[in-house]
């Protein structure tokens, strides 16, 4: 069977805290976000039945259609899908509503003749969506906030760093991550919450620093002399090319 490499933008969302609701409340919160999902869609101009979709069990990993603009997932997408949650949430028991991590990331993937979808890719988009500042963001924010959005450094400085409309690179956290045998920074984002969101790092670490926030980084030289610079970049040079 052949197989086809394309580059596509990934997005992945996984229901907080739907262990112990019963399967009556889940099948309608899977009901409602899918609903949601495919609504959002839509209105943000990418196509929902041309999506390669795969279930997760009490989420969803949706690969979208070559071409798709990597902005529009952002804005409007994840604005509506949130704006759609809270929709829901008012009118919903409290068993039912429904509040979700989601995950971005872009590369690209293996795409089998039957539509599978297999790749490096989705192994980094499965360690940010479980990743624990996802999850604490959204725990400590109010229930009004229906969704954390983690995206990853390559998929923000195509997207959040130009500042499109629609986008605040400013609302943005920068965290580090280190799930599994995956260590990298992403981005972390409420949407519909004033503010970066509050992160507490390993063993009450400070949170990471924001975009317009000083970051400690180490620099260092090509004699083995190691210097602390602000809002820098870590760059080794060998004495021989």
């Amino acid at each position: 069977m052949t197989q086809t490499r394309e580059h596509r933008a990934l997005l992945a969302v996984d229901i907080a805290h739907s262990a112990g609701r019963g399967d009556v409340a889940l099948h309608r919160i899977r009901e409602a976000l899918s609903r949601a999902l495919a609504e959002s869609f839509e209105l943000s101009g990418v196509d929902w039945h041309a999506s390669l979709r795969d279930d997760l069990g009490d989420g969803m990993r949706v690969t979208t259609p070559p071409g798709t603009p990597k902005t529009r997932l952002i804005h409007p997408l994840v604005h509506d899908l949130t704006a759609r949650l809270r929709a829901h949430n008012r009118l919903a028991a409290p068993p039912a509503r429904v509040r979700v991590r989601i995950a971005l990331h872009a590369g690209d993937v293996c795409l089998g003749p039957r539509g599978q979808v297999t790749g490096r890719p989705l192994e980094v988009l499965a360690r940010l969506l479980d990743a624990a500042p996802a999850r604490a963001a959204l725990a400590r924010a109010p229930e009004a906030v229906t969704a954390s959005l983690l995206v990853s450094q390559p998929f923000y400085d195509d997207t959040v760093h130009h500042g499109y409309p629609g986008i605040e690179p400013e609302a943005f956290r920068r965290v580090s991550l280190a799930e599994k045998e995956y260590t990298a920074d992403a981005w972390l984002y409420l949407p519909g919450h004033e503010g970066v969101p509050r992160v507490s790092g390993p063993a009450g670490a400070p949170a990471q620093a924001g975009p317009g926030e000083p970051k400690m980084i180490n620099k260092a030289s090509g004699n083995g002399v190691v210097y602390a610079t602000q809002n820098g970049t870590q760059n080794i040079h060998h004495g021989r090319r």
